[in-house]
């Protein structure tokens, strides 16, 4: 998980200022493999996102594979980036993660206050699939 969120780090350190990064999320969230229709319900909406932000998780051979979509192209772009870190590992490192590279490429001070927040309940609802996924033990959908 450290070794992805160093690429985003390193990625992110090529581009000369924030439009241009701004661009790379916009791109980001088009290569998002698109979540299933039948999870585009309220059920699956994040809370606390400006935009809506679909966001699906299951467990399959003992890691969690998340799959999500926006109508928001940044928002898209930054799921797009928890994704990429997030997917594909252990739920107690899901639950547990240090997302640092938040930090390290600047995406706090250069979000708007709500896409901040939008950002931070993203964390949160991934987070919260990793601890439920570590309870259960088993590979499954969580609806």
């Amino acid at each position: 998980m450290n070794e992805i969120q160093e690429e985003i780090i390193d990625e992110f350190s090529l581009f000369g200022d924030w439009m241009e990064k701004y661009e790379y999320i916009i791109e980001l969230g088009k290569t998002l493999p698109l979540i299933d229709e039948q999870y585009k319900t309220d059920d699956h909406l994040i809370r606390g996102c400006q935009s809506r932000v679909w966001l699906h998780a299951g467990l399959k051979d003992g890691k969690v594979e998340f799959t999500a979509d926006s109508d928001a192209v940044i928002t898209k772009g930054l799921i797009a980036l928890m994704i990429r870190v997030l997917s594909g590992q252990k739920p107690e490192d899901v639950a547990k993660a240090d997302l640092y590279f938040i930090d390290r490429i600047g995406l706090k001070e250069h979000l708007s206050p709500t896409r901040s927040n939008g950002l931070l309940s993203m964390v949160k609802q991934m987070k919260l699939y990793g601890v439920a996924f570590a309870a259960r033990g088993e590979d499954s959908d969580i609806y």
